[in-house]
């Protein structure tokens, strides 16, 4: 561990380096500002969790312009929300959202808590994100960990206990390290130093402020760390989805349970996930199989879904509650990327089908 001088030069030295390098992004404020909207901040650290700032920028742009404020996120319809979160992933993070915003218009006056312990009171704020609202928007002194700070954390000190359990080490560390005074700034640097600079592979510490102070450069191992228990293999799944439509150009679509998978999202009718799942569709009709599976990776297995489409009679209604949705304007339905490609193989079969009658 280094000493106390040492990790005071550390946050020194990468304050200086975020003061000419910070990257501009959308919700933060300015090197040494400490004044970002916690609105802004808020919401963009719930997209970035498991997502890139690449993917992130476009659906934080549309949010904050459909819904600059937490009030009017707070009165949004449930199913607007969620259709305008469509393809971001880990739809949970959409409910979440929807339920601290309206935690904050109801409860605190549309003003978020300034404090770590305050901020993990709402629904949906764990650790990280409380101890990042708090750092970053309110200046407040808290460890903010997430994956980029894990890695440049674990290289500085060559933590080397396997991950998750090395995390209690790499958290200590941090903590050692972060200043009293603009953490929420040396928290950004950290982050921007493990996306730019202390990457997963090849990182430049030619280029790196800390790399006098990293363990795993003096080492001349960097790359070796965090280190990382072996992955197990996902369960593999099968499922089976159902393109119903009408002679007028619609498709019927269903809103999945608001607890579990995809909760909340319009999507295709289809069977249960697992290893032998229920073929059986939801009506009668003359079914035809496109191909090939939709193959989607999920965080805790795989799944390959076997899509199956069929014309009904205009008269017609699938069992159960639903919505007849234009064909045309199937992008604006909000289907989650597992559906939204499974119209696009139902699309492209009907499209083969139309070429073989012709021949």
């Amino acid at each position: 561990m280094h000493v106390e001088g040492s990790t005071r030069k550390i946050a020194q030295d990468l304050l200086a380096h975020y003061d000419r390098h910070a990257r501009r992004l959308p919700w933060r404020a300015p090197p040494g500002a400490n004044a970002a909207d916690p609105y802004r901040v808020w919401l963009s650290e719930v997209m970035l969790q498991q997502t890139t700032v690449a993917a992130v920028g476009p659906y934080f742009a549309k949010f904050t312009d459909r819904w600059p404020t937490v009030e009017a996120l707070a009165a949004a319809e449930d199913a607007d929300v969620m259709a305008a979160w469509a393809g971001l992933g880990y739809y949970a993070r959409a409910r979440n959202l929807l339920a601290c915003a309206r935690a904050v218009a109801a409860d605190h006056g549309g003003i978020f808590p300034d404090t770590e312990e305050g901020l993990r009171a709402l629904p949906g704020v764990g650790a990280y994100t409380a101890a990042a609202v708090a750092a970053i928007a309110f200046g407040r002194r808290a460890v903010v960990v997430d994956a980029n700070v894990e890695r440049v954390v674990a290289r500085l000190f060559a933590i080397d206990t396997p991950l998750p359990a090395g995390r209690t080490a790499i958290r200590a560390a941090t903590d050692a390290i972060t200043p009293d005074l603009r953490a929420g700034d040396f928290a950004q640097a950290m982050m921007d130093l493990g996306a730019t600079i202390c990457t997963a592979r090849s990182p430049a510490c030619g280029i790196c402020p800390l790399r006098p102070d990293c363990a795993a450069f003096l080492a001349a191992d960097p790359a070796a760390f965090p280190v990382k228990a072996a992955k197990k293999a996902k369960p593999r799944r099968q499922g089976h989805g159902w393109w119903i439509e009408r002679p007028d150009g619609h498709v019927w679509l269903v809103r999945r349970p608001d607890k579990g998978m995809l909760g909340g999202m319009r999507a295709l009718p289809s069977s249960d996930w697992s290893d032998a799942p229920d073929a059986t569709p939801p009506l009668a009709a003359r079914w035809f199989r496109a191909e090939p599976p939709v193959a989607h990776v999920f965080t805790h297995f795989s799944l390959a879904l076997s899509v199956h489409h069929a014309h009904v009679g205009p008269d017609v209604t699938p069992p159960g509650a639903g919505e007849w949705w234009p064909i045309a304007r199937i992008g604006e339905a909000g289907l989650p990327t597992l559906f939204a490609r499974a119209a696009e193989v139902v699309a492209q079969a009907k499209k083969e089908m139309m070429h073989n009658a012709r021949q």
